[in-house]
C-alpha cells in the first residue's frame, strides 16, 4: 500500500471528487512536516536554553510552525469530516431529517469559512504595522494562513454538499478491515533474558 493510499483517506468516498485526492495528500503531507519542524523547534529551544545560549528566534519559528500547523490541519479534518462536523447528531437520522441536518451542519461550516477568511484577510493586512521581535518579521506572516485555511475550508465543504446533495449524505461504509492477531500458546517461553 503506498503513502498515499494510507494519508488520504478513503471514509465517505461518497462525498468526495477524486480529483482533490492530491490537494488532501499534500496538505497531509505539509501538516505531519510543520508538525515534525515544531516539534524539533521546541526541543532544540529547550537544548539551546539549557546550555545556556538561548537561539531567541526558535520562539518565533515553533509559533510560526504552531499556527501553521493548527490552520492546515483544520481544512484537511474538514475534508476528512474530523472536525467541525457533528456527526452523533446525522447519523442517528435516515432518509429527508439527516439530508437536512447534514445541509445545516454544512451552512454552519460555510459560515465559519467565510468568517475565516473576512476577518482572517482583515487581520493580515493590519498585520503590517506590527513587527515579531527579534526578527522584525512583519506579525502579517503568522496572519497569512487564516483566510488560506478559510478558503480550504469552504471549497471541502462545498465538495461536501454538492456530492451529498447528488448521491446522499447516508451512505454505509464498507466495514474496516481486523488485523489478525497471533494466539499465544500459554506455554511459550518469553526467551532468555
Amino acid at each position: 500500500m503506498a503513502i498515499a493510499d494510507k494519508l488520504v483517506l478513503q471514509r465517505q468516498r461518497h462525498l468526495k471528487w477524486p480529483s482533490f485526492d492530491r490537494l488532501e495528500l499534500a496538505l497531509m503531507m505539509l501538516c505531519g512536516a510543520l508538525c515534525f519542524g515544531f516539534s524539533l523547534s521546541v526541543t532544540a529551544d529547550i537544548v539551546t536554553r539549557t546550555i545556556g545560549h538561548p537561539w531567541l528566534w526558535l520562539q518565533e519559528v515553533t509559533s510560526t510552525l504552531f499556527i501553521y500547523a493548527i490552520f492546515i490541519g483544520a481544512a484537511v479534518a474538514t475534508r476528512r469530516n474530523d472536525h467541525l462536523y457533528l456527526t452523533a447528531i446525522s447519523e442517528a437520522m435516515h432518509g429527508t431529517p439527516r439530508l437536512v441536518v447534514e445541509i445545516l451542519i454544512r451552512i454552519v461550516v460555510l459560515g465559519v469559512a467565510a468568517c475565516l477568511i473576512w476577518y482572517g484577510y482583515q487581520n493580515y493586512i493590519r498585520g503590517f504595522g506590527s513587527f515579531r521581535l527579534p526578527s522584525g518579521t512583519p506579525i502579517a506572516s503568522l496572519y497569512a494562513v487564516i483566510p488560506l485555511s478559510g478558503a480550504l475550508i469552504a471549497l471541502f465543504t462545498i465538495e461536501q454538499l454538492v456530492n451529498g446533495i447528488r448521491h446522499g449524505f447516508d451512505h454505509p461504509e464498507p466495514p474496516e478491515e481486523d488485523l489478525d492477531i497471533p494466539a499465544i500458546s500459554p506455554g511459550a517461553s518469553m526467551g532468555a533474558l
